[in-house]
């Protein structure tokens, strides 16, 4: 018998219903409670997806408060104030601690044991926000971090060498936003590293690999210019995490975790190479990085920590 899986997705915006029909599509939960402070349009989510059982399999998706979440083993959160067109992921910070406080609150009250998935921008500091205000273990609260960014990064340099992007291996690492970091001494396709290579017949254009990296970094402005919001690939993303978490995968996936100590970081929350598994964060792999990719993932570390240093919890 299959055992019984219980999510629990806080806020039903863009992302938040990105990540519940992600989740409805592969099946990841056998039951999946929406909250949301606008009950209504919760209730209605979840109706909306119930209606496609038939299609996709029975899984069970309904409105709830937080008290709904005492059997939860993840919980998502994505509410918050959105993102403005031309905003930095940093300018969110003082309008979206306030939200997680609360959150943060009946969520230790009412699903004290459940691993948290934070989607919410600016994600690294909003982490950091989650642990200092939750009573869980730090490895229970994981930020969706530069997954996202690692796999644009992957999709567009398996464009370029003209291979599957699961064969790319590649991280951006770092913060969630304008200082992340691409780890180009680590990048390698089927085992052999591109840094100033020729593989597969293209060579390592280092005009071209920037411009890569720079339409992986400004990936969001540019989304947002023209659509308001990004919501379906951090949807994707906040399902792949949920599902190496319940299948105990030990997964190595780049997301924004507390670091100590780690290339001489501590108190910030940011992106290295973590191992996810049911109990969360289980384990940290540090790849060797270039003198100037450390340079850059300490820049990055500075840069949040002057938002934290602003920031009165």
């Amino acid at each position: 018998m299959r055992q019984r899986r219980v999510v629990g997705l806080v806020g039903t915006g863009h992302v938040g219903v990105a990540a519940a029909y992600a989740l409805f599509i592969k099946g990841l939960a056998s039951e999946l409670i929406l909250i949301d402070k606008d009950a209504r349009r919760a209730e209605g989510e979840a109706m909306d997806l119930m209606h496609g059982q038939s299609l996709v399999g029975s899984m069970t998706v309904r409105a709830g408060t937080y008290a709904d979440l005492q059997e939860a083993q993840i919980v998502i959160i994505s509410a918050g104030v959105a993102q403005r067109p031309g905003e930095s992921r940093l300018a969110l910070l003082n309008r979206n601690a306030e939200v997680f406080r609360e959150i943060i609150g009946e969520l230790d009250r009412h699903a004290p044991g459940a691993i948290l998935i934070v989607a919410t921008n600016p994600v690294d500091i909003l982490t950091y926000v989650a642990q200092e205000l939750s009573q869980r273990p730090a490895e229970h609260i994981i930020g969706t971090g530069t997954l996202l960014d690692t796999a644009r990064f992957r999709a567009l340099l398996g464009q370029y060498y003209g291979v599957d992007p699961r064969s790319v291996h590649a991280y951006i690492l770092g913060e969630h936003g304008d200082s992340e970091v691409a780890i180009w001494s680590q990048v390698a396709i089927g085992g052999q590293r591109i840094l100033d290579r020729t593989v597969l017949g293209r060579p390592f254009d280092r005009e071209r690999m920037q411009q890569i990296f720079e339409e992986a970094r400004r990936a969001a402005y540019a989304i947002i210019e023209r659509k308001g919001y990004t919501n379906t690939a951090i949807g994707v993303v906040i399902a792949r995490l949920v599902e190496a978490i319940l299948d105990d995968e030990k997964s190595v996936l780049p997301v924004s975790v507390r670091l100590n100590g780690e290339y001489g970081i501590r108190v910030v929350c940011l992106s290295i190479p973590c191992v996810i598994g049911l109990q969360g964060i289980e384990g940290r792999v540090l790849p060797e990085l270039a003198p100037d990719e450390l340079e850059g993932l300490r820049r990055s570390a500075e840069i949040l920590q002057q938002s934290l240093r602003a920031l009165s919890l």
